[in-house]
């Protein structure tokens, strides 16, 4: 049986060998890869999209702007970031040049595959009781066949991982909204989601 120490020091592991990875080509316009940060094990892994230009030039995710509205979320559903593991289905960051900006630029499925082997690694290891899909593309990378948020949220399922899942927005699209009821409304939303999640891990973690 592999001991909690045993599964941090590997999980360490596989991130030093994801520094180096050239599975896909994002790789060479990217800072550097973006792995995943959080407990092992962990009752709930947070799965989104990739690094913004922010978390490419730290090294970590979710540190811009969708990670503060990540932060609210998580505040009102009454989580602990520390508690929880976060992470992406792609750990380099895909933009295009628009003047002297990086535009975020959505991963193909080429790529989304490629980087599933680093996501499959993480989960053996972090052992999450419930993963939590935010977007489209954390969606494609965790389930089989073409499935949409809208279809998907509101109910746990298993993922093709083996782990039960809840779907859920990416926080960066509540980012986009102008109107302030409507971006409070959709924080709320995914804080409900979370809630849903942290309620299923907690149920799964009883005896």
């Amino acid at each position: 049986m592999v001991t909690t120490s045993q599964a941090a020091d590997a999980l360490r592991q596989v991130a030093e060998e994801a520094a180096s990875c050239t599975r896909c080509e994002l790789y060479r316009r990217a800072t550097q890869t973006v792995f995943g940060e959080g407990p092992v094990p962990a009752g709930l892994m947070l799965v989104g999209e990739q690094p913004g230009d922010r978390e490419d030039r730290a090294g970590r995710p979710f540190v811009g702007p969708a990670g503060r509205i990540l932060d609210a979320a998580l505040a009102a559903a009454e989580l602990d970031r520390q508690e929880v593991y976060i992470t992406n289905a792609v750990k380099h960051f895909r933009w295009t040049e628009r003047g002297k900006r990086r535009i975020h630029q959505r991963p193909n499925a080429e790529q989304v595959d490629a980087c599933a082997h680093w996501l499959e690694h993480e989960i053996a290891l972090v052992q999450p009781r419930v993963v939590v899909a935010m977007g489209a593309t954390a969606v494609q990378s965790l389930f089989v066949g073409r499935s949409t948020i809208s279809r998907l949220r509101g109910r746990v399922q298993q993922c093709r991982f083996g782990v039960p899942a809840v779907v859920t927005i990416h926080p960066a699209s509540i980012v986009r909204l102008r109107d302030s009821d409507e971006r409070e409304r959709a924080v709320e939303a995914l804080a409900g989601d979370l809630r849903m999640a942290a309620e299923t891990a907690a149920g799964a973690g009883e005896p």
